[in-house]
C-alpha cells in the first residue's frame, strides 16, 4: 500500500480553505429574504463582492413616472388575474430588505466574530449593496449601479472565478454583459475580453425569471458557465409536502421556533408561516403571514392561494439556497466544478425535466399536488444520482450559526470538526492498486467524533470501490481492476461530532485512474 501524499506533487493541499468570490442578486420575494439570512450566516466562507437588488417577473419597481408594463404569461396574468399593464408589481415603497438583513447582521456581528474570525465587518457588507435593473422585469436598456458593479468585477484582473447568483431575474447581470459588449465589441480587445469573462464568470441561477438568459446571455455569451443544480436538499416552498421522514422534523413549527425564529435579530427577520408579516403591504400573493384562516377563507379575502396553508410557525421556504450552498467551506469543494455536488445538489447538464410550470388549475389543492410531484421528482433525481441526503446536516449547521449569533462566549456553542487529509486532494492511481487514506480530525470543542469514508457517486467510474476500515480516520481503498484510465473516483471523509446540534465536516479526495 502507498501513502496518499506520494502521488500528485504540487496539487491542492487539504489545509487550504478557498473563499470564493460571490455576488448575490435578489428580488424581494420572501424566500429570497430567508435565503439571504442563511447566506449572511455563511459570509465567513465567502468573499462577498456584491449584494444587489434585482427585479424579476414576480417583482419590479416601475420608473416612478406612471409608465405601465406588461409581459404576457407573467404572474399578474395567471390565477385569473387581470391587473396589468401596471406601473409596478409587488414592490414595496422604499424597498430595503437587503439593507434590513445586513443591519440585523451588524447587531449580531460581535457574537459571530467570536465563533469565526472570517466574518466580514458590517460596514464592508453595506459597501457592497447596490440597486440593479429594478424598474421593469427583463429590461436591459440602461446601466444601473448594480450592473456597473458587476461589470467592474467581471473586468477586473483578479484571477479567481466570479460566482454570480440570480435569485430573481438576470437583467442586472445581462445589462453588465451588454454594457461590456457595447463598449468593446468593435475594438481589437473584444475577443480577449469575451474569452476572459467566459472563463471567469460562473452564473448560479434560480431559473430564468425574466427571460434575459434565454434572450440575451445565452445567445451572446454561450461559453459562460451556467450551473443549475438538482438532486440536493429541497429548500424551497412546499418542502414539507412529501418530505422524507428524517427531514420533516426540521420543517416543523417547534424546530423552527427553537432554532430559527427565536434566535435574535436575524431569526426575527426570518419568515415562517403565520408570522403576521408581508414583504409588501396588501400583496395579494403573500398570504403566508396570515394565520387562522383556511385556503377558501383566504381566497374570499382576495388572496391568490397557490399553496395550501401550513401550521403556524413552520417552514416557509428558502428557494435560492441551492445557488450558494455548494460554495461553503465544509470540505466538499463543490464550488470547484458544478458536477462535484454538495449541500446545494449537483449540475448534471439535463435540467429540462425539472423545470416548474404552473398548471392551468391554480387552486391550492392542485398546486399542492404539483409541488408534491416536483418534490417527488427531486427525490427521485437524488436516488438516480445516488445522491446523499444532506438536509439534516445543513439544518444542523444553520441552527448552530444562528446560535452563534446570540452567544457571546465561544464555549457556549458548538463548532464543526476540523477535517484534514495528509497529502494532496487529487491523486493518481492505477487499476488494482491499494491506497492508504490518512485523515486527521479534531474538534474545537473537544467533542467525540464519528468517522466515515464513503464514495460519492459523482465520479466517472461507474462502480463501487472497496473501502477498508471506513469508520476510521485511517482507511484504505482498492481500485478495482476494471477501472479504466481517465475515470475518476470521489471519496469523502465525513466527521460528525456529538455536540448540540451535531455538526458535520468533510474532506473530498478525487482519484484519477491512469493507464498502467
Amino acid at each position: 500500500m502507498m501513502c496518499l501524499y506520494a502521488n500528485s506533487a504540487g496539487a491542492q493541499s487539504s489545509y487550504e480553505q478557498v473563499r470564493p468570490r460571490i455576488v448575490v442578486t435578489a428580488d424581494p420575494e420572501l424566500d429570497d429574504n430567508n435565503s439571504l439570512i442563511r447566506f449572511l450566516l455563511y459570509s465567513s466562507d465567502f468573499k462577498i463582492e456584491g449584494l444587489i437588488y434585482a427585479s424579476s417577473g414576480f417583482h419590479w419597481k416601475g420608473d416612478g413616472k406612471g409608465t405601465k408594463w406588461f409581459v404576457p404569461g407573467r404572474e399578474y396574468a395567471r390565477f385569473g388575474l387581470d391587473t396589468c399593464p401596471c406601473t409596478s408589481w409587488r414592490w414595496a415603497e422604499n424597498e430595503r430588505f437587503i439593507d434590513d438583513a445586513v443591519e440585523a447582521y451588524g447587531k449580531v456581528y460581535p457574537n459571530l466574530k467570536v465563533h469565526n474570525s472570517n466574518y466580514p465587518a458590517p460596514d464592508e457588507l453595506k459597501s457592497k449593496i447596490r440597486y440593479g435593473n429594478i424598474e421593469f422585469d427583463g429590461d436591459i436598456s440602461k446601466d444601473s449601479p448594480g450592473s456597473d458593479l458587476i461589470k467592474s468585477l467581471m473586468l477586473d484582473d483578479k484571477p479567481e472565478p466570479l460566482f454570480i447568483t440570480a435569485w430573481g431575474g438576470q437583467s442586472t447581470i445581462a445589462r453588465a454583459l451588454k454594457s461590456i459588449q457595447e463598449q468593446y465589441e468593435y475594438t481589437t480587445e473584444w475577443e480577449a475580453i469575451k474569452k476572459k469573462i467566459s472563463r471567469k464568470v460562473v452564473l448560479l441561477p434560480s431559473g430564468d425569471q425574466d427571460d434575459t438568459y434565454a434572450k440575451y446571455i445565452k445567445p451572446n455569451w454561450p461559453d459562460i458557465d451556467y450551473r443549475q443544480f438538482r438532486g440536493g436538499p429541497n429548500y424551497g416552498y412546499g418542502a414539507q409536502l412529501g418530505a422524507k421522514e428524517g427531514d420533516s422534523v426540521y420543517l416543523t413549527a417547534s424546530w423552527m421556533k427553537e432554532n430559527v425564529s427565536d434566535r435574535g435579530p436575524l431569526g426575527a427577520l426570518y419568515r415562517v408561516w403565520g408570522d403576521g408579516k408581508q414583504m409588501v403591504k396588501g400583496d395579494i400573493m403573500d398570504y403566508f403571514g396570515i394565520s387562522g384562516y383556511t385556503n377558501d377563507e383566504l381566497k374570499r379575502l382576495g388572496y391568490v392561494v397557490w399553496m395550501p396553508v401550513q401550521p403556524k410557525g413552520s417552514w416557509l421556504g428558502e428557494g435560492d439556497d441551492h445557488t450558494f450552498m455548494n460554495m461553503l467551506g465544509n470540505g466538499l469543494r463543490a464550488y470547484e466544478v458544478g458536477s462535484y455536488g454538495g449541500w446545494g445538489g449537483r449540475e448534471t447538464g439535463n435540467m429540462e425535466a425539472m423545470n416548474f410550470s404552473f398548471p392551468s388549475d391554480t387552486s391550492a389543492n392542485t398546486m399542492a399536488t404539483t409541488l408534491s410531484t416536483l418534490n417527488n421528482q427531486l427525490n427521485k433525481s437524488a436516488k438516480e444520482l445516488a445522491y446523499p441526503d444532506f438536509f439534516p446536516q445543513a439544518q444542523h449547521d444553520f441552527a448552530a450559526r444562528l446560535k452563534w449569533s446570540v452567544t457571546p462566549k465561544y464555549a457556549n456553542a458548538n463548532h464543526a470538526p476540523v477535517v484534514k487529509v495528509e497529502g494532496p486532494l487529487h491523486v493518481l492511481a492505477v487499476a488494482g492498486e491499494k491506497i492508504r487514506l490518512n485523515g486527521a480530525v479534531s474538534d474545537p470543542d473537544g467533542n467525540a467524533i464519528s468517522f466515515k469514508w464513503w464514495q460519492f457517486g459523482v465520479g466517472s467510474y461507474p462502480d463501487k470501490v472497496v473501502i477498508s476500515n471506513p469508520a476510521s480516520a485511517q482507511a484504505g481503498v482498492l481500485i478495482l481492476n476494471d477501472a479504466v484510465g481517465g475515470q475518476t473516483i470521489h471519496l469523502i471523509l465525513e466527521a460528525t461530532d456529538n455536540g448540540t446540534p451535531s455538526l458535520t465536516s468533510y474532506q473530498r479526495i478525487i482519484i484519477t485512474v491512469k493507464n498502467k
